[in-house]
């Protein structure tokens, strides 16, 4: 037996912010701000052996429409991915595999911010939604949770998508998204006139877990990218075994199925880093479900054993 060990530290860093949602309920803010604590509890830092890089607390919540932009907290997102694009470019300079826990997936503008800053990169989104709701497809946008990966190939307001002038901070053409599985028509129309690559649920199972992950870092080195990001929401697993989400649907992944693309991505050379978004703990009061989402983590970006 062989043990071959990823050749990058894991730096853990937090980033709490919930910006991007609508308040659950009148007076509520959205409990995933509440999640990188609650797999720090879990001991996922220790499960990694991950270096600890602390966390970027976020601007203050408000359940306020902005009036200049129609969206939730611009002003805050948009300071908080300048400072969350500082902190995560620090990482990224030298042989350590930087992990974000969220958060919801508005965090995801801090990564591809400072990757644009560096070169040309891609971004592996799995989503059990694209995020890919904007001005040109839907009258509903206002929540960058939703928006995220519109955002980040420019799509929106420029108060968020041309930061530093550096709009898009990803090209479609470096963009593959894996499980979601409603029909893209539905809520992204414009995705299949786009040059994004895309797998949903279905696609996964048909081709194996492997192969798609594998295949889409064939498709991004044949892109010339210098890396990609990884952007994991927990809302690509079925609701049966994560319910803990803002929005649960089903005929979504197994844990195994997450956590077999997960390993093949994070050990590619390319691999830039990860983030893991969405968790709420305010719908997990006896903290098992944050328990068995630290040990598919731990388990997805440990290092393996090859026989």
């Amino acid at each position: 037996m062989r043990i071959t060990r990823m050749h990058r530290m894991i730096v853990v860093l937090d980033a709490p912010s919930n910006l991007g949602l609508r308040p659950p309920a009148p007076g509520l803010e959205p409990g995933c701000r509440r999640m990188a604590d609650a797999l720090r509890t879990c001991g996922l830092p220790d499960r990694l052996e991950a270096e600890d890089a602390g966390r970027v607390e976020p601007p203050p919540y408000s359940p306020e429409r902005d009036p200049r932009t129609g969206l939730l907290n611009a002003a805050g997102i948009a300071e908080y991915t300048v400072t969350l694009a500082d902190r995560v470019a620090a990482l990224l300079d030298g042989p350590k595999l930087p992990v974000l826990l969220g958060g919801d997936c508005s965090i995801l503008l801090g990564p591809m911010l400072a990757m644009r800053r560096a070169g040309t990169y891609g971004l592996v989104a799995i989503d059990g939604s694209v995020d890919f709701r904007h001005p040109g497809n839907s009258a509903k946008v206002g929540a960058v949770a939703g928006e995220a990966l519109a955002v980040g190939t420019g799509r929106g307001h420029p108060a968020l998508t041309d930061l530093e002038g550096r709009r898009p901070y990803v090209r479609d053409e470096h963009v593959v998204a894996l499980g979601h599985r409603s029909d893209l028509r539905e809520y992204a129309p414009d995705i299949p006139d786009s040059a994004i690559t895309e797998y949903d649920v279905s696609a996964i199972r048909r081709l194996g877990p492997e192969a798609v992950a594998a295949g889409a870092v064939g498709y991004l080195a044949a892109q010339g990218v210098d890396g990609f990001w990884l952007h994991v929401d927990v809302d690509s697993l079925d609701p049966a075994v994560m319910p803990a989400v803002d929005a649960p649907d089903p005929d979504g992944l197994s844990f195994g199925e997450l956590i077999s693309i997960v390993q093949v991505l994070v050990t590619s050379p390319l691999a830039a880093g990860a983030q893991f978004v969405i968790f709420d703990p305010d719908l997990d009061p006896d903290g098992r479900l944050a328990a068995e989402l630290t040990e598919a983590i731990a388990t997805a970006l440990r290092p393996r054993t090859d026989r």
